[in-house]
């Protein structure tokens, strides 16, 4: 349908009055209504943005050539997106997806959808598994939690992405990546990333570029939320990260300033909390009619990424999406500088709802390792001081330079959940007492060899741990059978 078509059906015309790049002020169009698309004489299509007693605001979502005087019609309709399998394995620009004549309303969903309400919604109950050892034994996630990965520049949070998407699509989660305004060899290496580990057919990536219209950067997290809530009808799980927040804040309030909005802190316009909120208030763990799951529930786990300045918490955007997130992961510059891997501070981030989906034998190993860890860092600093250190803290501070050893993963290899609940209860048991830190390390290495090649050991080490109604009794299991699990080891190469 063109523009003619458009203007007939609906009978109203409007001329452009003013153009300020991506914003354009329109005479007429006495109808027009919010989010409504627009269509130019050209060809090109717009978003009504706000209206005004004598003019309207549009948004224009494409790069071609508009001036004063071009004609403007309505259309009567939302923007819609066509979604299906299709999309998997791919790269898609939101311009690919958008649509407005759709007729297939099992696969056409528009963007701006209401969140379901609270009869819809079901406590988080099952545990999100990211195979990094250090999140997944200390900072505890949940199928359907909202989780903020928030941090300085270049502190791995990309990466920690890469890990928990790796994990979740080998185990059948379908995964959407949202770019946003990110640089195109960034996005080509994810793509690569993705086909490289043969998971790119449970992954959806939306991109958007620094150099597209600022309106279409503004959309594409709200596009790569309505594709998720479309698999989640569908009865699947979802997860979803948004890469990253902090820059489509600095785009909304660009448009908000071309439009002559009022300038609120840092020059945001007042709605920007808003404007976040409505789109991570559409992620949670839901009540699905119609799935083929047991307990007929499905979920959207969704991980926004914040960047910080100088690691200042107290940024606007940063602490804006701090209130509206079930807790946040913190990468620390100075762990970065310290040579740890993740640079993730467990002692400054938060995870609110992700221990309620654990078993009682995890939550309290997860307390033990947290108040061990407390106590390992402030000897440390005890130690600063030359002060003499007893025997037993001098044991305490040897285990605890082992059990950060075991959370190093420099490397993009997630590890299994069991895996990590093995290695720390081998090394709290008492194993490979007399090895160093590079002894333990090629160690564990060996264990995470032999748990990944002998079935027959991992399925043992699995019965195991679900078996054990507590750590001390998983403490006790690991004692007893340590001469045959360090003989299988010995006997690997």
């Amino acid at each position: 349908m063109d523009f003619e078509t458009f203007l007939n059906a609906t009978g109203e015309i409007g001329y452009v009055r003013r153009i300020s790049s991506t914003i354009v002020f329109c005479d007429g169009l006495p109808g027009a209504k919010l989010s409504e698309v627009v269509i130019f004489e050209n060809g090109e299509i717009g978003q009504v943005f706000s209206t005004n007693k004598d003019s309207i605001e549009i948004i224009v979502l494409s790069k071609g050539y508009i001036k004063v005087g071009t004609k403007v019609a309505r259309t009567g309709q939302t923007f819609k997106i066509n979604i299906g399998n299709h999309l998997f394995g791919n790269v898609i620009s939101p311009t690919d997806l958008i649509t407005f004549e759709g007729n297939d309303e099992s696969a056409d969903r528009i963007i701006e959808s209401e969140p379901l309400g609270i009869d819809r919604r079901k406590n988080i109950g099952k545990p999100f598994e990211t195979g990094v050892t250090l999140v997944d034994l200390m900072l505890p996630l949940g199928m359907g939690q909202r989780e903020l990965l928030i941090g300085d520049r270049k502190t791995n949070k990309t990466q920690f992405v890469l890990q928990s998407i790796l994990t979740q699509a080998q185990k059948g989660t379908i995964c959407i990546y949202a770019a946003i305004a990110k640089k195109r060899t960034d996005v080509i290496l994810f793509n690569k990333f993705a086909k490289n580990n043969k998971i790119d057919g449970k992954i959806i990536t939306i991109a958007s570029y620094p150099d597209d219209p600022s309106g279409l950067i503004y959309l594409t997290p709200y596009i790569a939320m309505t594709i998720a809530e479309y698999f989640r009808d569908r009865g699947e799980d979802v997860y979803l990260c948004f890469d990253d927040l902090t820059a489509h804040a600095k785009y909304y309030r660009e448009i908000s300033l071309l439009a002559g909005r009022f300038p609120g802190r840092n020059s945001y316009p007042g709605d920007i909390f808003y404007l976040h909120s409505r789109l991570l208030e559409r992620a949670g763990n839901f009540i699905v009619e119609g799935s083929d799951k047991k307990s007929g529930e499905a979920s959207i786990t969704c991980m926004p990424v914040a960047e910080m300045v100088m690691g200042d918490f107290s940024g606007y955007i940063q602490t804006n999406l701090m209130a509206m997130t079930d807790g946040h992961l913190y990468f620390d510059r100075d762990y970065y500088n310290q040579g740890k891997r993740p640079p993730i501070n467990p002692f400054l981030s938060v995870t609110r709802v992700g221990r309620q989906a654990q078993t009682p034998l995890l939550r309290e190993l997860s307390r033990k390792i947290t108040s061990f860890m407390v106590g390992y860092e402030k000897m440390k600093e005890f130690m600063h001081f030359g002060a003499e250190l007893s025997e037993e803290s001098q044991k305490m501070l040897i285990t605890g330079d082992k059990i950060s050893s075991i959370f190093e993963q420099s490397s993009i290899s997630p590890r299994p959940f069991s895996l990590s609940i093995l290695m720390f209860t081998a090394v709290w048991a008492g194993y490979w007492q007399e090895k160093d830190i590079n002894g333990l390390k090629l160690e564990l290495k060996k264990l995470s060899n032999l748990y990944m090649v002998n079935e027959e050991f991992r399925k043992q080490a699995e019965s195991t741990i679900q078996n054990s109604p507590s750590f001390n009794h998983l403490v006790d299991s690991m004692k007893s059978s340590q001469s045959n699990i360090l003989q299988m080891l010995s006997e690997l190469k």
